[in-house]
């Protein structure tokens, strides 16, 4: 397992080095979003090629996790590229937080989010390693729900762009489909495909700690990088609009609202 954890760290480091050199290029550090999403497939293809697993599992491991990795690295260059040349607002807070040594905390940062890369691969690694018969239990359901929480989170993705498609979009607050019932539910799903990735590993010998990334991931979503930075982007973009969305509607786990959204925000 060490072995092929170095060969992943080195992957996913190269990989986010090589992103931060084209960052500084066209001047938009955005893109490690796209970098971080996308770093899983090859993850994914070293676990499934050099790991001792069952071959058949080893495939249907690659296949998953590609298509979840492809389909949400291809959304978010979409919507980085229809931004560029100006940054997420994210990364222009960063910027002016990590000034003057801009550049130096950036590269830090990029290489940072190689290593979680492979952290969070931890589950994958332990399906490609799993020798037992398939298909099990857990791994079934685990697969029921990746393909759930894959059709939700795209499907949230699907409605907000949408939403942003429409004339006179710009301040307003998407509350239309999923968005009604959470502020957040492509954050939702995106935690969900974790709980499915550990649910497939739980049947392996090490299987149970694989439950360390969603956990992890909940963290990251809830306390760091993910609600807060997006609500305080959407509180400076939109103003009192958010703030009634805010006291409405659930932040993560998809409620009925409190109250009707107002006609020209729906």
């Amino acid at each position: 397992m060490i072995p092929l954890l170095a060969v992943a760290t080195v992957v996913a480091v190269t990989l986010m080095g090589l992103t931060f050199v084209l960052a500084r290029r066209i001047d938009n550090f955005s893109v490690v979003d796209i970098a971080w999403s996308f770093n899983f497939t090859p993850l994914a293809a070293v676990y499934a090629l050099l790991g001792s697993g069952v071959p058949f599992r080893r495939s249907v491991l690659f296949v998953v996790v590609a298509l979840w990795s492809l389909r949400l690295s291809l959304h978010l260059a979409r919507r980085i590229a229809a931004l560029h040349p100006v940054e997420e607002g994210r990364y222009v807070e960063l910027r002016r937080k990590w000034s003057p040594d801009v550049n130096g905390k950036f590269l830090r940062f990029f290489l940072f989010q190689g290593v979680l890369n492979v952290f969070l691969s931890f589950p994958l690694l332990q399906v490609a390693l799993n020798t037992a018969p398939v298909p099990g239990v857990l791994e079934t359901a685990g697969l029921l729900l990746f393909i759930v929480s894959l059709a939700g989170e795209a499907l949230a993705d699907a409605q907000l762009n949408a939403f942003k498609r429409r004339p006179r979009a710009s301040g307003e607050v998407c509350q239309e489909g999923l968005w009604r019932y959470s502020r957040h539910p492509n954050y939702f799903f995106e935690w969900l495909v974790w709980c499915a990735f550990a649910l497939m590993a739980s049947s392996a010998p090490w299987g149970l700690l694989a439950w360390t990334c969603p956990a992890l991931m909940l963290y990251f979503l809830l306390r760091v990088t993910g609600i807060p930075a997006t609500e305080e982007q959407s509180l400076r973009s939109r103003g009192q609009a958010y703030r009634d969305y805010q006291s409405r509607t659930s932040a993560f786990v998809p409620w009925f609202p409190r109250g009707a959204p107002e006609r020209s925000s729906a």
